[in-house]
């Protein structure tokens, strides 16, 4: 038997949906770097900062929606799957697709951290990494732990070239193709 290194998958991507798909309703997993990981289902508070992006996307921009718990392919390939706290889309572009679709189309990634062990590594790192390989033009990682929000913007050759980082309570503006800018103010309200 060869031995596994780091480099080696855990498993197919095949073998991953089929797993995913028979995962109970209190499990979230995703496949990135190759290995299953387990997502926390969201608690209060991070339902109640979805529904605050939520209320000011559709206000500001009523052409576009923005999906929670959306799952998509990302890193070089197709080989990785990710399950965005939501997504920013055109209206209507997600009709047809399946559950893990391809990131084409999608304006914005957005997560919440939630409060584990393993959040810094996914939320910071590796879906930084995976939705700038996926070319998705803003990720915006609202981080309950450090009270920011951080806007990552202009992807290119697997990275995002500029990142701004703002703390609860000042203005943000989500950059094109997004063009929202945020009053964070009601953030601090979400904080454990």
């Amino acid at each position: 038997m060869t031995p596994r290194t780091e480099q080696q998958p855990q498993m197919s991507v095949e073998e991953f949906e089929q797993l995913e798909r028979h995962a109970p309703e209190t499990v979230r997993l995703e496949f990135i770097n190759g290995k299953v990981q387990v997502k926390p289902v969201p608690d209060g508070n991070h339902s109640e900062i979805y529904m605050w992006l939520l209320e000011r996307c559709m206000q500001l921009r009523p052409d576009l929606r923005l999906h929670p718990e959306r799952g998509l392919r990302t890193e070089a390939y197709r080989k990785g799957r990710a399950r965005a706290d939501a997504v920013l889309v055109p209206k209507g572009s997600l009709k047809g697709r399946g559950e893990w679709s391809a990131a084409e189309g999608v304006l914005m990634a957005v997560e919440i951290t939630s409060y584990d062990s393993d959040t810094n590594q996914r939320d910071r790192v590796e879906k930084l990494d995976g939705y700038a390989a996926a070319g998705i033009p803003v990720y915006l990682l609202i981080d309950r732990d450090e009270c920011s929000v951080v806007v990552f913007n202009q992807p290119k050759d697997g990275r995002y070239l500029h990142e701004e980082k703002l703390p609860f309570g000042a203005s943000v503006k989500l950059p094109d193709p997004v063009n929202i800018t945020l009053d964070t103010e009601p953030l601090k309200e979400y904080v454990d």
